[in-house]
């Protein structure tokens, strides 16, 4: 049996079913008998050695953890810089690691997460301490190469298509005598992944959304109030979906806010809708409203997929495995073998090729006039939205979702100096 302790940490933006990931992880971590402890807050409470001993949570608990979204031990926006940039806190973490020997470490996030640990995995490797590291996928943006697709998005897809879908019902009750536009913002940084996922609501020229705005267009306002103008007056109304990546023709974010950046230095957007709102009330003087679900649309796990769900809980048993083999450096990737029916299964991927490279929406999934998606990406998006993944319902009436409440693991070093 393999020694010493499985360290789990989530990162980025949290999904309706990263704890499903969590949940899976502990599941299959207690089934190997190797003891898990939880970062707090991340890679941040690792380097705070603030981290969680989950062996006080029942199997009933962990099991309860799959319906449960947000982050079940906190998240972070915290990026470690290059190892030679960052040097000290790559050695605080490693000093952590030895210090509560951590032999497996599993960080679940996308993107920069990925990138997080491989850094990690060569500093042990480089430093000869024995530390096995798995990236579990996870993002609602759905940018991961390789990865067929990644957990958390099929929900924030389900939830978009069917927002869209009622939100447009309710516009053409109302379009004769009120609202003539709707504009619905989805996320999505560079990749329009999301806002594909509200062409899923219709499949008719008639049907919403009208228009979807995608990051791999450039914006074109002159074309676009066109087609809002030649809809409402074929429709009688319009709706839009806007991914919050959208730019203009010179490369600038729609919503860019001036000087705004997060904690991973990315743009920080939001606010698309709102300003083709106003664009389309000013040159067609129609009445519009708009939308930003913001965290709604990535919290929403009273409106999870089924197969988003399994997937989630799927990756996270396999990270465990993949750990305890001793495959370092690797993700388990989601591999699709077929479309109808939907088949799929997990294979480990090298972090090398999927650290800091984004998927984008291929040409082909893309309408020839920018404003829809195909039937190739209908087909692809369609398996990933499928079932109902079910929520436990309290008395009064409410999804029961269960939060965590776990001792820190006692500190065996100095104060961490940022």
């Amino acid at each position: 049996m393999s020694k010493g302790r499985l360290l789990y940490a989530q990162s980025g933006g949290v999904t309706a079913v990263i704890n499903a990931s969590a949940s899976a992880v502990l599941a299959q971590a207690r089934a190997r008998k190797i003891p898990v402890y939880a970062g707090k807050n991340g890679i941040l409470g690792i380097l705070r050695e603030q981290m969680f001993d989950t062996a006080g949570l029942t199997s009933s608990e962990i099991k309860a953890l799959a319906n449960t979204p947000g982050g079940a031990f906190g998240s972070c926006r915290f990026k470690l810089k290059s190892l030679q940039q960052d040097a000290g806190q790559y050695q605080r973490l490693l000093d952590v690691f030895k210090a509560h020997d951590i032999r497996y470490f599993l960080y679940n996030g996308g993107n920069d997460s990925a990138d997080t640990a491989l850094k990690i995995s060569q500093l042990a490797q480089q430093s000869g301490y024995a530390l096995t590291c798995v990236a579990v996928p996870k993002t609602v943006d759905n940018d991961l190469v390789i990865t067929d697709c990644c957990p958390g998005f099929g929900s924030a897809a389900r939830y978009t298509a069917v927002s869209v879908l009622e939100a447009a019902i309710d516009v053409e009750a109302m379009a004769e005598t009120s609202t003539k536009v709707f504009v619905y913002e989805v996320m999505g940084r560079h990749a329009g992944w999301l806002a594909a996922a509200a062409g899923l609501a219709g499949e008719t020229a008639k049907e919403a959304p009208h228009i979807i705005l995608f990051p791999e267009r450039a914006f074109d306002k002159a074309v676009f109030l066109a087609k809002v103008k030649d809809t409402v007056a074929k429709v009688g109304y319009c709706v839009v979906v806007v991914s919050e990546g959208v730019k203009t023709p010179d490369g600038k974010f729609l919503a860019q806010a001036e000087g705004s950046v997060d904690a991973f230095g990315h743009s920080q957007l939001g606010g698309a809708a709102p300003m083709l709102a106003g664009i389309v009330k000013d040159a067609l003087g129609m009445k519009v409203h708009w939308t930003v679900p913001d965290y709604l649309q990535r919290s929403a796990r009273h409106l999870a997929s089924q197969v988003d769900l399994d997937q989630a809980m799927a990756v996270g048993k396999a990270a465990v495995e993949l750990a305890l083999s001793g495959n370092n450096g690797v993700m388990p990737a989601i591999i699709r073998t077929s479309d109808m029916p939907y088949r799929w299964h997990i294979d480990p991927v090298p972090l090398s090729r999927i650290a800091n490279v984004e998927k984008k929406m291929p040409d082909a999934f893309i309408r020839k006039d920018g404003f829809g998606i195909t039937a190739a990406c209908r087909r692809y998006l369609s398996p990933l939205i499928q079932g109902q993944a079910a929520v436990p319902l309290g008395k009064n009436g409410l999804p029961v979702h269960f939060k965590p409440k776990l001792p820190l693991v006692k500190k065996k070093l100095k104060a961490w100096v940022k």
